[in-house]
């Protein structure tokens, strides 16, 4: 007979008390009252209705100013100009690439938006249209910045930067995008031997950190050779970690990833997706970060 895991209830630990703070978020579900003072704007996940603002989706109330909104916790990922994102190429058009980016409708890629292999500045020609498979087919893994927004709410990215381009071998998670905290950098070479891309579209690119970059290629060339196996115990953890993260709600950046990562040590790697396991290293990390703060 197979052996069966059971789990005893244990009580949860509580987290030590952290410093108050003056704007602290709080938290909304569909039809509550966020205020009913008159002065505030209506923003995105709100509406009025009784000289009363109530949240139309569950959330996290943000204010700028005088402008009140919610911002979802699980939506599809709405582009912002200047955003990291990793995608895959869904379609070869005509001197366009259609991208999944996790939004409601699909990514462009423009062949005049990208940079030619060995970063070559030219016109594009009819050559390089016919050549477009050669350098992104479908199915191909690629990191982009979002260089503006349609009316429709369809993002246009572009690969100008030679730290843009194909990805190679690594592992891709699927977050919720409101779990992806903004920062000035989203590429992150980790002291544990790994590097991630937090793509602001809940994209998460995890992969081995090279010893050094080939620029020349312009982002096309992908290495295939084999990753060793302690190479792939790392990248095994951080996903693990992430997803351990993600379920606990917790906010995803390098500083978090890390500590999840150094929590996680004493436990095997299949060990991390166990309930108590989980709950173990993401209170420690919780109150790591805690302990940064304060």
């Amino acid at each position: 007979m197979a052996a069966v895991t059971m789990r005893l209830p244990v009580a949860p630990k509580t987290l030590a008390p952290a410093r108050p703070r003056g704007a602290e978020k709080h938290m909304v579900a569909p039809g509550d009252t966020i205020t009913t003072d008159t002065g505030y704007m209506r923003g995105h996940g709100t509406y009025v209705e009784d000289e009363k603002l109530i949240a139309s989706v569950a959330g996290v109330v943000e204010r700028v100013n005088k402008l009140v909104c919610v911002r979802a916790l699980n939506t599809r990922y709405n582009g912002e100009v200047g955003d990291i994102v990793v995608g895959r190429i869904t379609e070869v058009q005509q001197k366009r690439w259609k991208v999944e980016t996790n939004s409601r409708l699909d990514s462009v890629l423009l062949l005049s938006s990208m940079n030619l292999p060995g970063g070559e500045l030219r016109r594009r020609s009819a050559e390089d249209e016919l050549a477009m498979r050669d350098y992104l087919q479908e199915g191909d893994l690629i990191s982009a910045e979002v260089q503006s927004v349609f009316s429709d709410g369809a993002v246009s990215l572009h690969t100008r930067s030679l730290k843009y381009g194909k990805l190679g071998q690594g592992v891709l998670v699927q977050v919720s995008p409101s779990l992806v905290k903004r920062q000035k950098t989203h590429f992150h070479d980790l002291p544990c031997g790994a590097s991630v891309i937090l793509g602001n579209n809940g994209f998460i690119w995890i992969y081995p950190t090279t010893e050094q970059k080939d620029e020349e290629a312009g982002g096309f060339t992908t290495n295939l050779e084999p990753v060793p196996l302690s190479d792939r115990e790392v990248i095994s953890r951080l996903r693990n970690c992430i997803v351990a993260l993600v379920t606990q709600k917790l906010m995803l950046f390098d500083t978090s990833i890390l500590y999840c990562y150094e929590a996680s040590l004493p436990h095997k790697i299949k060990d991390i997706l166990k309930p108590e396991v989980m709950e173990e290293i993401v209170l420690e990390t919780r109150q790591r970060l805690l302990d940064l703060e304060g």
